[in-house]
């Protein structure tokens, strides 16, 4: 394998090649250009630098991606036979995928690669700008707004907004994040002298500019706190800390991890109540609602030196991809069932679980009884403590229910508190058997009566009654009723 050498043809104008880069192309009999579709190419012909391009692959693929992959391929071909000097414009190490291609293959391969200095387009749009990006600045591939994201906290450029069209994909999307009247510089052929263009606009007419081509960026400042038109995990962090700090919410100030105990709850709850409502509006809300719980013990703890929410965040990020081995390892799996056992196999080593009871006290004490029995149950059937048909279940809750009655009526009230739990316990297991969320059926059950209660009432002061002045059959007729009526 020959050498291979690449340089950067600066962003435009001539002013901008480096002498080393001129002394290499000067050196060789032919070098290789990623596109002739530059505008310092003249000038190297003025020069005498006999080249060829790699413009022909353009037009023969279909998608960008083919496109760097072809021209890596032709490259290492011509590296067989000869040394090889590839120039791309810009610098070698601000967007160009193909050299991101060549660095990975040649550490496949052994390929030494020599790199020439260049000046890159981002430095003659600081030049073009006037701006200093030491106090921040993101660059992000126009054309990858589906996977890169803009930072509201910084200046941004966004580059490769090749026409108009692509103009109106990035404007949508970029819409996501700005107002749509956010203003933004168009910057086309930066460091040109007479080419370069500066247009000042708002964000929702940079698809109406006709000189769109592939010299053009645009650049956007960053967002002040006031213009805001999305929030992100960043400003919420921000906003707590604030409401957390000096002069910030006697409240907010005053609260513990032990204070907020009933709100992580009672949040929690909301959330189902909005699922069970199926009201996207308002779980959008309760989500919000839980998330600030989230950030707001995290904040707490932070302040004590214990964790932080990166902590808090890595943590269940490790996690995911520690118990998802199918996904993000080799392991295959036959269907949901496999990964629940799998899921439980992993949680029991990251626990160093010794004996299966110990998974069982892992189950939080806090749980609703409900919710806590069924996980219970669950857990033992996994290694086969468990009834085979849904019919055992039923029997055995008949059996609870007739010791129920055995002692019900008798003045050991412990040992009627013992004989009521194995029959609710009992219940739940058909319950599992059945798939039912045993939490929510019950939950079903008291809106349910909650409803004919309703209607019992209000039929009895239609009639110029007051409830507490009906007798038993008179409110269980209109029970009745109200169950004919599906309330």
């Amino acid at each position: 394998m020959k050498k291979l050498t690449i340089i950067g043809l600066g962003p435009g104008s001539k002013e901008y090649l480096t002498i080393g880069a001129m002394e290499k192309m000067k050196s060789s009999e032919m070098i290789f250009l990623r596109t002739e579709k530059h505008p310092v190419v003249e000038y190297l012909k003025t020069q005498g630098i006999t080249y060829e391009s790699f413009d022909h692959v353009y037009e023969n693929q279909e998608s960008f991606d083919e496109v760097y992959e072809t021209i890596v391929e032709k490259i290492i071909d011509l590296l067989k036979e000869k040394d090889v000097v590839y120039a791309v414009p810009g610098s070698p190490f601000v967007a160009e995928v193909t050299v991101q291609l060549l660095i990975k293959r040649a550490e496949k391969i052994g390929l030494s690669i020599e790199f020439v200095p260049s000046v890159s387009f981002v430095e003659a749009i600081f030049h073009t700008l006037k701006k200093d990006p030491i106090k921040g600045l993101k660059i992000i591939d126009g054309l990858q707004l589906d996977h890169q994201f803009p930072d509201l906290e910084t200046d941004v450029i966004v580059t490769q907004v090749y026409n108009k069209f692509v103009a109106s994909e990035m404007k949508l999307k970029l819409m996501e994040y700005y107002p749509d009247e956010y203003p933004i510089v168009v910057i086309r052929g930066a460091g040109i002298p007479n080419e370069e263009k500066i247009k000042n606009i708002m964000l929702y007419e940079l698809d109406r500019i006709e000189w769109l081509d592939y010299l053009t960026s645009i650049y956007i400042p960053k967002v002040g706190d006031t213009t805001l038109k999305a929030y992100t995990m960043n400003d919420l962090l921000k906003i707590m800390k604030r409401l957390r700090g000096k002069n910030g919410c006697p409240w907010d100030i005053e609260q513990t991890h032990d204070s907020l105990k009933p709100y992580v709850i009672e949040e929690a709850y909301e959330v189902l109540e909005a699922l069970e409502e199926g009201d996207m509006s308002l779980l959008q809300e309760e989500l919000g609602d839980l998330l600030l719980q989230v950030v707001f013990h995290s904040q707490i703890a932070s302040e004590f030196g214990d964790f932080d929410i990166k902590d808090v965040i890595t943590g269940i990020a490790k996690k995911l991809i520690m118990r998802h081995p199918h996904v993000f390892e080799e392991l295959h799996v036959d269907g949901a069932e496999e990964v629940l056992k799998n899921w439980e196999e992993i949680k029991r080593k990251e626990k160093n679980e010794k004996t299966y009871t110990e998974s069982l006290k892992r189950i939080p004490k806090s749980l609703p009884a409900l919710m806590k029995s069924y996980k219970v149950q669950e857990k033992a059937a996994k290694v086969g403590f468990d009834w085979d048909y849904v019919e055992d279940a039923i029997e055995k809750v008949k059996e609870e229910l007739k010791e129920l009655l055995e002692v019900y009526n008798t003045e050991e009230h412990d040992k009627i508190t013992e004989e009521l739990g194995d029959l609710i316990f009992a219940v739940v297991n058909v319950a599992r058997f059945l798939k039912v969320d045993p939490e929510l059926a019950l939950n079903g059950t008291i809106n349910k009566f909650i409803g004919r209660f309703q209607f019992i009432e209000k039929t009895a002061i239609k009639n110029g009654k007051k409830m507490e002045e009906m007798s038993l059959d008179e409110m269980d007729e209109l029970w009745n009723m109200a169950k004919i009526h599906k309330n």
